[in-house]
């Protein structure tokens, strides 16, 4: 009986590796840990049984702990709730499905207490790839990908020697605004952004695949888990999302994954690695599908991606001013303070204020996320 702890369990990744949990009948769940939506907490923790549960807000955490007195679970909140959720005893993989920056304190107190990490907080290695890589070396623990993209880069690699990778191609769909140039994205409103062509996920990184800033989080993201530099990585956009990434080895060779749209598969994949799993859902099938295709980003329209490029070449607390600005600007168009194409240019003005820091401590990298926020604050 494999056994896990889940951050963010509430949200699109979390409730999918609870569906996972739920149909393979062989996982047990030790722990949980959502934001403030405890309504459905409440029945995730009725149906798994977990021993411990953290929720964000301790006003919130108490309504819930009333909710639950017939139970035998514990409520935790805040931080340090999430950190004692990261590092329950009994737990052997810790999901982190939880968005932003929250994620690296209980990320690294995961890696120190001997869990494996099933990664989908991209947040965690964009701003502090370099502290939880070698971490997770010291400790002996395991990385595993969740995103869809890394985790096809993960599997290719499983067929070549790692020394003998060349190049990563990072595919994309193009997101809802595929083709169109930046005086046609003038007038999108937040309903048009929230429309994925292929995939369903969260609201924040919908609008960040319509921008591709996300595919270039992705890229610094894969420099870590991979070790190699930006400049081996090439996004290529895919538009059926069916090949989710490639590898191209030193003697030519590329080895993609391909599949259908479902992130369920790279849970599953990470929960279970390296056995695979019979997973129910749609099938590639060719005689349908007929074609796959292939176009070069247009990195002068979607400029967030080329920034993204930037931060990722040199490195240091950049990256971590690129996600914030992001987040912050992200959350403004959401709420419909900003126009759509201001998204990049928030981060390109914070990015340029910015005064780089080469290797950032944890410390160094949360303040400069509130440095980041404070800069928003103060010019928009």
């Amino acid at each position: 009986m494999k056994k896990i702890a889940v951050l963010g369990s509430t949200g699109s990744i979390g409730t999918q590796t609870l569906e996972i949990v739920r149909t393979n009948g062989d996982i047990e769940v030790e722990a949980l840990a959502a934001g403030n939506n405890i309504d459905l907490l409440e029945r995730q923790i009725r149906e798994f049984r977990p021993k411990l549960a953290a929720v964000w807000k301790e006003e919130r955490a108490a309504e819930l702990k009333n909710r639950l007195r017939d139970t035998d679970v514990r409520i935790v909140s805040g931080m340090d709730g999430l950190l004692e959720v990261a590092a329950v005893p009994e737990s052997e993989i810790l999901v982190t499905a939880i968005v932003g920056m929250i994620g690296i304190l209980p990320t690294i107190e995961a890696i120190k207490a001997g869990k494996d990490i099933a990664l989908a907080n991209k947040e965690t290695l964009v701003t502090a790839g370099h502290i939880i890589m070698p971490l997770a070396e010291k400790y002996g623990v395991s990385i595993l990908p969740v995103d869809s993209e890394h985790s096809a880069i993960f599997q290719s690699l499983q067929g070549g020697q790692r020394s003998a990778l060349h190049k990563i191609l990072l595919t994309a769909s193009g997101g809802p605004f595929r083709g169109r140039k930046r005086e046609e994205l003038e007038h999108i409103r937040v309903e048009d952004a929230l429309k994925h062509p292929n995939w369903e996920m969260g609201r924040k990184i919908t609008i960040d695949s319509s921008t591709m800033v996300n595919k270039g989080l992705e890229v610094i993201e894969a420099k870590w888990l991979f070790g190699v530099s930006v400049d081996q990585i090439q996004v290529v956009v895919q538009p059926q999302s069916i090949i989710h990434s490639m590898v191209e080895y030193e003697d030519g060779a590329v080895i993609a994954q391909l599949g259908t749209p479902d992130m369920k598969l790279p849970i599953q994949y990470a929960l279970y690695y390296p056995e695979r799993r019979y997973l129910p859902g749609d099938r590639l099938d060719f005689a349908e599908l007929t074609q796959i295709t292939f176009e070069k980003p247009d990195m002068e329209t979607f400029y967030g991606l080329k920034l993204a490029f930037d931060a990722g070449r040199k490195g240091g607390s950049l990256p971590t001013v690129l996600n914030a600005a992001n987040e912050r600007a992200v959350a403004m168009f959401l709420d419909r303070k900003i126009k759509y194409l201001q998204i990049p240019e928030i981060i390109q003005a914070c990015m340029e204020n910015h005064k780089n820091i080469a290797d950032p401590t944890v410390e160094e990298i949360l303040k400069t996320e509130q440095e980041t926020y404070e800069f928003i604050k103060n010019r928009w």
